[in-house]
Formats: structure tokens, sequence, C-alpha cells
């Protein structure tokens, strides 16, 4: 290689290697920013919010397998 040559490549690998950690904090930034815990401790999932972020008041669907105990809600039928 040439002199040039080996004084353009160790400053290329710095270019490239700030404008990936440059990227990487602006990414992760973002992720940080979009956190929306409204409870602490408590993973709500985003189906369950309505537009506005608020947990919604609508009936929910819920599926119960055959297998698994009835819970203390569940005296109507039996």
């Amino acid at each position: 290689m040439t002199p040039a040559m080996t004084q353009l490549v160790p400053l290329i690998y710095l270019v490239c290697f700030g404008v990936l950690l440059w990227q990487a904090f602006r990414v992760m930034g973002r992720g940080f920013a979009a956190v929306n815990r409204p409870r602490p401790g408590i993973t709500i999932h985003p189906e369950l919010l309505d537009a506005e972020g608020r947990l919604t008041q609508e009936d929910l669907l819920t599926v119960r397998f055959g297998d698994e105990e009835r819970g203390p809600s569940d005296d109507q039928g039996s």
C-alpha cells in the first residue's frame, strides 16, 4: 500500500465508526422516547389503549381453554 492509503484507511474507519455510533444513539433515543408506561411495573398491551392512549372501556372477547380452572367470576353456569 502507498503511504497515502495507509493514512486514509484509519480515517475512513473512524468516520464510519462515528457515523454508526451516532446512528445507534439516535435509534436508541427514539426507543426510549417511545416508551409510554402509564403505571410502573405493569405492561399494557397497545391493543388495550384507545386513540388517546387511555385504557379502553369496551367489552373484550376472552377465550377459555378446556383444561383451565374456572375463576371466581365464572359462577354463572355451574
